[in-house]
């Protein structure tokens, strides 16, 4: 327990090391087409999901969907957790989701919202989480790309920038916050321990057939590729470290492929820099929140036949 208490970036010892390793040899087996094997869940909470907490970021939070709820953390009583919960099969539930949250803010406080572990009871039952996206710096990232296309709009300067050093920062942004996804997960399971854990991965952002839209989304042609596979590294992540932790993911790309930031706003989930719907830019307006709501919420059913 006592590692429960130390913030993201303040556990030291050889996890970190075995779980940056576990994730980089998770890349390889897909690379070289070998799925890795997913963790099948403990067994706890299953059929009695009666108190359900929701952990996150803005994509859980649902920044600009009506009605935010709280101004603060920018969270709407229609993102996804609200959703789920109003299925019906929850009796008890605990949405403490902030826009801007990395994980450090579940150990600490974020303005006037306390840690986001501290809504965790030993009475627990449900817990979703999805954390990451502010870790690897997806808010600079787009600000960077945007930037730099200005230079080359038919180029990749954005990767150019990201590979000048001889390496990927963005791949090794990814790699990093491995470690601290795992310290939350670990963080979890030890304050909520008979609780079924869920981590929940980020919705498809851009096209995935890897095709631009400039200026809607004012990113140079080339880098659009780039990007995409940026997100699906980062939630390649996010399966691996959950199935390490004996917790379930949640494929919310999946889903939500054809109905990226480029395409007309009848047709998109995910807003662009420019919002034409109730939404922060960039980030999921209600009908997106409402497919990973669909997303998760199908995982929480197969999960009680244990396939």
């Amino acid at each position: 327990m006592a590692n429960d208490r130390r913030p993201a970036g303040g556990v030291s010892g050889r996890r970190p090391s075995a779980v940056l390793g576990m994730v980089l040899g998770g890349w390889a087996l897909v690379a070289a087409g070998t799925a890795p094997a997913t963790a099948h869940p403990d067994g706890h909470g299953h059929g009695r999901e009666t108190s359900y907490v929701a952990l996150g970021d803005s994509y859980t939070s649902g920044p600009g969907i009506p009605a935010q709820v709280d101004a603060g953390c920018a969270r709407s009583d229609h993102n996804y957790p609200s959703l789920v919960a109003a299925r019906g099969q929850v009796t008890g539930f605990t949405d403490v989701s902030c826009g801007g949250a990395t994980t450090a803010e579940m150990w600490q406080p974020q303005g006037g919202n306390g840690p986001q572990l501290d809504a965790l009871g030993r009475d627990t039952d449900l817990v979703t989480v999805q954390i990451g996206g502010n870790d690897v710096g997806f808010g600079s990232v787009i600000g960077t790309c945007a930037r730099l296309a200005a230079q080359d709009p038919s180029g990749n300067p954005c990767e150019r920038s990201y590979k000048a050093s001889g390496y990927d920062r963005l791949a090794l942004a990814v790699a990093r916050t491995a470690p601290k996804v795992d310290r939350v997960l670990r963080a979890v399971h030890a304050r909520a321990p008979h609780a079924r854990v869920v981590v929940v991965g980020y919705p498809d952002l851009l096209p995935d057939d890897g095709s631009g839209c400039f200026p809607q989304v004012p990113f140079a042609a080339g880098d659009f590729p780039y990007l995409r596979d940026t997100e699906k590294r980062l939630n390649l992540m996010l399966r691996l470290v959950a199935a390490v932790n004996r917790a379930e993911y949640v494929d919310t790309y999946g889903p939500t492929v054809g109905h990226d930031m480029c395409k007309a706003p009848a047709d998109r989930w995910i807003e662009p820099l420019q919002p034409a719907s109730p939404a922060a830019p960039a980030h999921p307006n209600a009908k997106g929140e409402a497919a990973m709501a669909q997303a998760v919420a199908a995982r929480l059913d197969r999960g009680h036949s244990r396939d």
